[in-house]
Order: C-alpha cells, then structure tokens, then sequence
C-alpha cells in the first residue's frame, strides 16, 4: 500500500499563485506516473498534470502554460505550482500515483482550490 499525503491548496484572487505538494509513503518499483487530478462541483474529475520518473509529463491544454509539475525520485514526492489562477480553476485537487503493472491508482485525501474573481 501507498499513502499520498498533500498539503497546500487554499484561497487566492484571480492572477495568484498556489504549490500543491504530495508526498508518497514509499517508493514503487517502475516508472509510474504521478501528478494531480481536479474536481470541481457538479464535474467529473480530470487530469491536470502528471510526471513520470524519467521526466516525461502530461498536461492538460486548460493549464498549459500555467502550471508546472515537478517531481523528486529521491524523496518521492511531486509538486504542481499553479500561477495565473482562473477562477475556473477552482475544484478539489487529488495527488494520484498511477501503478501500471498492477493497472491500479493510489489517490490522496485532497485538497482544495478557491479562485476568487
């Protein structure tokens, strides 16, 4: 089993910044994507970004440009700086680590994000 802790998220005005950050309780054999999915009210959950140990990352078009996903292999952890905050970015944001052998996905507890106009 994998725990995902996150910690940052909160309330910022349109134009802000916010880092997401999630660490993973272990370490996983294989190249197994992690990064952020969103929620907002009334949706379904998407990607916003994910990253691969070996760097290769995918990104939402919505945040393209915006947000930037990072990864540290030694300490098992991935970040998501998010800067010119929109409004409709606003949703609850899940760290997800992706297990492709097993095709299975570990989920944290989630975090919210509130954009204000």
């Amino acid at each position: 089993q994998v725990q995902l802790v996150e910690s940052g998220g909160g309330l910022v005005q349109a134009g802000g910044s916010l880092r997401l950050s999630c660490a993973a309780s272990r370490s996983m054999l294989g190249d197994n994507p992690m990064g952020w999915y969103r929620q907002a009210p009334g949706k379904q959950r998407e990607l916003v970004a994910t990253i691969t140990k070996a760097g290769s990352t995918d990104i939402a078009d919505s945040v393209k440009g915006r947000f930037t996903i990072s990864r540290d292999n030694t300490k098992n952890t991935v970040a998501l700086q998010m800067n010119s905050l929109k409004p409709e970015d606003t949703a609850v944001y899940f760290c997800n680590l992706h297990h492709r052998l097993l095709e299975y996905d570990y989920w944290g507890q989630g975090t919210q994000v509130t954009v204000s106009s």
